[in-house]
């Protein structure tokens, strides 16, 4: 994530979104009431009741928060809530979603931005782009292409030699080892930290035949797509691999301290989970370290019981405490939605 600009004095934040990380941080910071100024596609409406027509437009507009949405799938960041600020066409009160994307500038105003808050935008900010290649193949040609922040960059394309149905000629060398030669070249070059292998049907596993035990075989990350060609670096990108290897640095951390949350239960020590225990806990200012779900935040907005979890974080970070949210998707998130999605770890027992 990019920070554009920066004005703590009057809650205001402009980032860019670069990556899909980006939109789980941001759908982690934004929360109800924060103001969000964004472009959108809105419907326009003109003439009278009897007489109207309408026509879309790109406009700019902010909106008061009311929810957000995080949808991995479609890499978007739905932020919904009521119009305040936005060309004469628009009526103040009415509601719109903006859809937030990859690439897309959006500028957030808080009242008050919590410590956690400005945490989350700082390591957004700073996280170093993983090194990942991508290879699509099959028995018959290859694609490879480096990950970016924008996207990717193809690197190269290789044709196999293969046999054909009612022809003499014989096949020359191993394509799957020529493929393996080639992204070797790359890992030596650009120190990679993953290599993707994506290809349609079993063509993955007859290269990793090939490959055998390896060292290199550690950084590979398997994939499946529905086709061999440059359009396939889309799909691929689309696919939860990807955003597995983006976030793993961060979900070893989250496991580390959601163990050793779990090893004080063990003890019988200083810990506190669920939200009545740890509301009490927040409030006589005993919270060192709170963990909570995004999965816990999510359900609590859809249920219309967001302000009980948001006084929570608000009276730990008003009591110089850490809080630390966690994807509900991995081993971390799920172990601490087993008790309760909420919890911490306390300065003293209550």
């Amino acid at each position: 994530m990019k920070i554009i600009h920066s004005n703590l004095k009057h809650g205001i934040v402009k980032v860019k979104i670069e990556n899909t990380e980006d939109l789980w941080y941001l759908s982690t910071i934004i929360t109800q009431n924060d103001k969000v100024k964004g472009t959108t596609v809105r419907k326009i409406k003109t003439g009278t009741e009897e007489k109207s027509a309408s026509y879309k437009t790109t406009i700019t507009l902010i909106i008061s928060v009311e929810n957000t949405q995080y949808e991995p799938s479609s890499q978007t960041l739905r932020i919904t809530g009521t119009v305040t600020d936005g060309p004469e066409e628009v009526q103040r009160g009415s509601h719109h979603t903006l859809s937030a994307e990859i690439n897309d500038v959006i500028t957030i105003e808080k009242e008050r931005w919590m410590e956690f808050q400005l945490k989350k935008l700082k390591e957004a900010s700073e996280i170093k782009q993983p090194n990942i290649i991508i290879c699509i193949f099959d028995r018959e040609e290859a694609f490879l292409a480096q990950m970016t922040r924008q996207g990717y960059k193809l690197l190269g394309h290789i044709k196999g030699d293969v046999a054909k149905k009612h022809s003499e000629h014989k096949p020359t060398g191993n394509f799957y080892q020529t493929i393996i030669q080639k992204i070797k070249e790359y890992d030596q070059r650009l120190q990679l930290d993953h290599i993707i292998l994506a290809s349609p049907s079993f063509w993955k596993e007859e290269l990793l035949k090939t490959l055998g035990t390896d060292d290199i075989r550690k950084k590979i990350i398997q994939a499946t797509v529905s086709s061999v060609d440059e359009t396939a670096f889309n799909e691929v990108l689309k696919r939860e691999e990807i955003h597995t290897a983006l976030k793993q640095e961060r979900t070893a951390n989250e496991l580390k301290l959601v163990d050793e949350l779990l090893a004080e239960i063990k003890r019988n020590g200083n810990i506190v989970y669920g939200i009545p225990a740890t509301s009490d806990a927040a409030e006589a200012g005993a919270i060192k370290i709170l963990l909570i779900t995004d999965g816990l935040i999510t359900n609590a907005r859809e249920e219309k019981k967001y302000f009980v979890i948001e006084k929570i974080m608000r009276t730990v970070d008003t009591m110089k405490g850490t809080i630390t949210i966690i994807h509900s998707d991995n081993q971390a998130g799920k172990k601490l939605d087993g008790i309760s999605g909420i919890a911490a770890l306390i300065r003293y027992k209550l």
